[in-house]
């Protein structure tokens, strides 16, 4: 990656209610940066903060304005919403995102440019040794393993946000006109080239994770839905293999009776077939409610985000919030 006269690197940090632990992101990231020799911009986004991090983040933008810029949303929209503002504010050829708790540290971006630096367009990243509860690891993999069997998107490890991507690749995922947007995921489909490091993982140095489990696995549905029909139709598939299956047995039952006669102690056997039938039947349902819910939502085309204002700005860049 050359710089080309222009500035070199963009780093996005998106934030939500880090007061306790920006002070140390702070004390880390910058000796980092300047230690690389590039030039650089550091673009945090508050993304509606409860807390003290807007007044932390303004005490930082005072103290380097060389570098610094901070995009303050009205309200919290999501961590790639979040993402995605800041997308639209940086200017670096490359760009780089980075979580604002410091699982992922800052003196890792180095291996990252140097990877662009390469020829690689995007460079996603694999955590080693990682520090999360023992519950997340196992649930991370065993998305990992179900979208690539559902997905051209192959990503050793989706759910660590330090990574880079070229110029031309974020301006591709800004044009993209999606609500709902896993950026990791559309820059690998973007990618003409991309690459995985393996960086180190620490744990939390303060405050608590914005992502229950709950919440990751909302995110593996909309990463699911949003790039493969698969699972719609696998879901074809069973209803037609259970649409056979149960006429053979209802055909089974009728010979049964002509041949036997009536029968009662096969009932309950019939409602727990009914029951599986049913709840296969919501299931389905609710797949087909994912999908309808992500036209539903584009649909109504409301701004993914709302800037509030920007410390260190140029004019706004058109189409914010798109």
């Amino acid at each position: 990656m050359s710089e080309g006269g222009g500035l070199g690197v963009s780093v996005v940090i998106p934030v939500y209610n880090e007061e306790a632990v920006l002070p140390a992101l702070f004390a880390r990231l910058y000796p980092a940066m300047d230690a690389l020799g590039r030039s650089y911009e550091v673009i945090f986004v508050d993304d509606g903060s409860r807390d003290r991090s807007a007044a932390e983040l303004r005490r930082q933008y005072q103290a380097r304005p060389d570098v610094t810029r901070v995009v303050y949303l009205r309200a919290n929209a999501g961590q790639h919403a979040a993402i995605m503002a800041g997308f639209e504010y940086a200017r670096g050829r490359a760009v780089v995102t980075l979580d604002a708790d410091l699982q992922n540290p800052p003196e890792e971006i180095g291996k990252l440019l140097a990877a662009m630096d390469e020829g690689h367009d995007y460079v996603g990243t694999i955590r080693r040794q990682r520090q999360d509860a023992k519950w997340r690891d196992v649930a991370s993999k065993a998305m990992n393993r179900l979208r690539e069997r559902i997905t051209s998107i192959h990503m050793t490890d989706q759910g660590c946000m330090l990574r880079a991507y070229d110029r031309e690749i974020v301006q591709a995922i800004l044009d993209s006109r999606e609500v709902n947007t896993f950026i990791p995921a559309l820059a690998y489909l973007y990618s003409g080239k991309p690459t995985e490091v393996v960086v180190a993982h620490e744990e939390r140095a303060a405050g608590e994770s914005k992502y229950p489990l709950y919440k990751l696995i909302h995110l593996n549905f909309d990463l699911m839905t949003g790039f493969s029909i698969v699972p719609l139709q696998v879901f074809s598939m069973v209803g037609v293999g259970i649409s056979v299956a149960s006429f053979l047995f209802v055909s089974y039952l009728a010979l049964r009776r002509l041949i036997i006669g009536p029968e009662v102690e096969g009932v309950f056997t019939l409602f727990g077939i009914l029951f599986f039938l049913v709840g296969v039947l919501l299931f389905g349902i609710g797949l087909l409610g994912e999908y309808v819910g992500r036209i539903y939502v584009q649909a109504r085309g409301r701004p993914r985000f709302l800037v509030r204002s920007v410390l260190g700005a140029e004019p706004a860049p058109p189409g914010e919030g798109g």
